[in-house]
């Protein structure tokens, strides 16, 4: 799901270049007429410079040079009209034109190549968003789910924001992360961290084991010798956000360890409860710099609980004042009903929020308990949202 593939939001370029060309076209007929019924002393024909200009900014190099020669043959008309095409003023206007229209032709013709190479990358990246970020499953186990990405950048479709979920013999485990940075390298390391979760989440019985496994698919990484990393990048400049969940089938709760991850946030009732753990662990990838134990926090996930989880490019997304994006407010005021219609809410709302434009890319994933699945009552169990 994409919200800013709204409906009617990419007409066909072709159709609206074949529209636009009218004004340029209309352009050249108003100041050929008005040329042509001045008075001697007035010369409108470098007026004209402004048709071909104007269709190189929509059109391609074959509608910009076509509009170039009907300028050209208006302004040789002009001058055969008043004068001659001999006449030096209509000469050098002529001139002039025609020069002017093989200069913007020109750029035309590479700008329609840079719009090429735009759809190119466009395509492969998401191909990639399709191998790397595979689509979630809409309903997994007793759980419901929805998942949505927004890239920064238009032509990238896809960064360091990661998501991911898997089965395993008692429950569904979850994945989302960020990478601190851009570019390539920030799509790899998004790629080690999916790919170590892939592998790992379904056959490790504990969470704290499975989120070493990811630590050290990440920290041995950034360790080996001889890469680029190494050559420009410091360590420790370079590392991985985290929350891992595991939601057990038969069981109201669900165990969480954050590594340096925004807390993720529980609907329930119309209140809006953060899923703050009190011994966060530190980002994948920084074990060696803040060395601590992984602990893993349980909290109450009732049937028809929501469990939002985010990046932080969605809660730093910014208005024209500035301020931050409300989501645990804008998150309370939802009154619609399953995961799908919530992110389509939320897209939406953040989109208007930042004017269009995001800061960051960001991620978000929301998680609701079916009902109807036979549950018990864990005993005990910390940080429990009430």
């Amino acid at each position: 799901m994409d919200p800013r593939r709204l409906p009617g939001a990419h007409r066909r370029p072709r159709q609206r270049s074949r529209a636009l060309v009218a004004v340029p076209l209309l352009l050249i007929l108003v100041v050929t007429v008005v040329d042509i019924l001045a008075p001697p002393e007035v010369h409108l024909g470098p007026f004209l410079v402004a048709a071909p200009a104007i269709t190189a900014s929509f059109g391609g190099p074959r509608m910009t040079a076509f509009v170039g020669v009907v300028a050209v043959a208006a302004q040789s008309l002009v001058a055969l009209a008043r004068t001659s095409l001999t006449d030096l003023n209509h000469t050098l206007q002529i001139t002039a034109l025609i020069l002017i229209s093989a200069i913007v032709t020109f750029f035309a013709h590479h700008r329609e190549r840079h719009e090429k190479e735009m759809t190119q990358l466009r395509s492969v990246a998401e191909a990639t968003q399709g191998v790397l970020l595979r689509a979630l499953p809409q309903q997994i186990g007793p759980l419901r789910i929805a998942s949505v990405y927004l890239a920064a950048e238009a032509e990238a479709q896809i960064g360091g924001d990661l998501y991911a979920v898997t089965r395993t013999a008692h429950g569904t485990r979850l994945v989302i992360g960020d990478v601190r940075g851009k570019g390539l390298e920030a799509i790899g390391d998004a790629a080690l961290v999916l790919g170590a979760f892939r592998a790992a989440a379904h056959r490790q019985a504990e969470l704290p084991v499975l989120v070493a496994d990811l630590e050290g698919a990440v920290f041995s990484d950034l360790g080996v010798p001889g890469t680029s990393r190494d050559e420009h990048t410091e360590r420790g400049e370079t590392f991985v956000t985290a929350a891992v969940l595991d939601v057990p089938d038969t069981e109201r709760s669900l165990h969480l360890v954050s590594c340096g991850h925004p807390p993720p946030l529980l609907l329930r009732d119309g209140r809006v409860t953060p899923l703050k753990v009190s011994q966060p662990a530190p980002p994948l990838g920084l074990a060696e710099f803040a060395p601590a134990d992984i602990a893993v926090e349980s909290y109450g996930f009732e049937p028809g609980d929501v469990v939002l989880l985010y990046t932080d490019g969605v809660i730093e997304a910014r208005d024209d004042s500035g301020a931050f994006y409300p989501l645990p407010e804008r998150l309370a005021a939802w009154s619609g009903h399953g995961p799908q219609d919530l992110l389509r809410h939320l897209c939406e709302d953040l989109l208007a929020h930042s004017g269009g434009y995001l800061g960051d890319d960001a991620a978000m994933v929301a998680v609701q308990r079916l009902p109807g699945v036979p549950l018990h009552q864990p005993p005990g169990g910390t940080g429990s949202a009430r």
